[in-house]
């Protein structure tokens, strides 16, 4: 898809879908091209046209590119303009929060965000609530739920409890890990502060507690979603410890850790990873040897779903009978998984 460049640090890429027209639109602090307003018009609806406002944290990582694919698709279907945005790069809500502001300034029918901290977002998504703009999250969560029409993630929690049983078995739990000799483990995660990436690291450490109290977690290292960080954190690791294994906690700290394997020569040749998200990289990574196990989520129908229930409820006019909550599950990706498998799962870059 055709990325173009904003005049504002923070609000640097713009999507826009639909097919039958061009418009032009001025923030107070950037210009915004904006390609494409199609007309929700279908057959017994209300011919008023939508706009979606969509804000992601960090826009490059192929997880949201992924969940961009999904959300094109039912956007193009149902007929509404999609605002897709985001900073490129940072995963942080520094970033996300003049991105979100400038959204709001565009008055769009509906917002989605995947908010990059629980709390920070809240007073703008207030904000929105008073405007009379319904608002929706994906992947990651706002804290205050009540405000939320209808939040459509992955379930976490077990994702991270995952995690924790595939890093025991890849590291022979029972003969290598010790209460005299226990194993060591590095954790990388793009922000301690998002719902996501806190609740699988809540269901790695519960499960470790629960069944495997021979595995001792270092202190997480954040990335805020650049791989070259997670490398870096993971180098210095490797190398003030006897590390046996390492959780990254999603796909760019995953990229990371392969990197840092590799670059650590012989003192990382028998670390064993588990990585969060089916990038092709990470895939590739698995094949190669570099990754026990990818835990996948599903990004485009992430994506997709949100569409819907958001258009749902701005053509009924209210919530009835849309999810408040929709846990999709994750998928354990191994050595062994067919390719078959394997295809349907890997994300699909935008």
């Amino acid at each position: 898809m055709k990325r173009e460049s904003l005049t504002s640090g923070a609000l640097k890429r713009s999507r826009w879908i639909g097919a039958k027209a061009v418009i032009a639109a001025s923030l107070a602090v950037s210009s915004i091209a904006i390609v494409g307003l199609g007309s929700a018009s279908q057959a017994g609806a209300s011919s008023k046209k939508f706009s979606i406002a969509f804000v992601v944290g960090a826009e490059a990582d192929p997880f949201f590119q992924s969940m961009y694919v999904g959300a094109h698709a039912e956007a193009k279907k149902l007929g509404v303009t999609l605002i897709w945005q985001g900073d490129p790069v940072d995963y942080s809500p520094s970033t996300q929060i003049p991105v979100v502001q400038q959204v709001l300034a565009e008055k769009p029918s509906a917002l989605v965000i995947a908010p990059t901290d629980t709390k920070a977002l809240e007073p703008y998504v207030a904000q929105a609530i008073k405007k009379g703009i319904p608002v929706f999250n994906v992947d990651s969560g706002d804290a205050n739920q009540k405000n939320i029409t209808s939040w459509v993630t992955g379930n976490n929690v077990q994702g991270g409890t995952a995690a924790a049983d595939a890093l025991a078995s890849a590291l022979n739990y029972s003969t290598t890990c010790t209460s005299a000799s226990p194993c060591t483990v590095a954790v990388g995660v793009s922000s301690i502060t998002t719902s996501t990436d806190a609740a699988r690291l809540k269901g790695f450490d519960a499960q470790l507690k629960a069944k495997y109290p021979n595995i001792t977690a270092l202190n997480p290292i954040v990335s805020q979603s650049q791989s070259s960080v997670a490398q870096q954190g993971f180098a210095q690791d490797i190398s003030a410890h006897h590390l046996q294994g390492i959780f990254a906690i999603d796909g760019t700290d995953a990229e990371g850790a392969a990197a840092a394997i590799t670059a650590a020569g012989s003192a990382g040749a028998n670390i064993k990873v588990v990585g969060y998200d089916a990038y092709a990289s990470n895939i590739a990574s698995m094949q190669g040897g570099k990754i026990a196990a990818i835990i996948s989520q599903q990004p485009t129908l992430e994506g997709k779903d949100i569409i819907k229930y958001a258009v749902q409820r701005l053509k009924q006019g209210n919530a009835k009978g849309i999810p408040h909550l929709l846990t999709l599950a994750n998928i354990v990706l191994t050595p062994t998984t067919s390719q078959a498998t394997l295809n349907k799962y890997v994300y699909t870059a935008s």
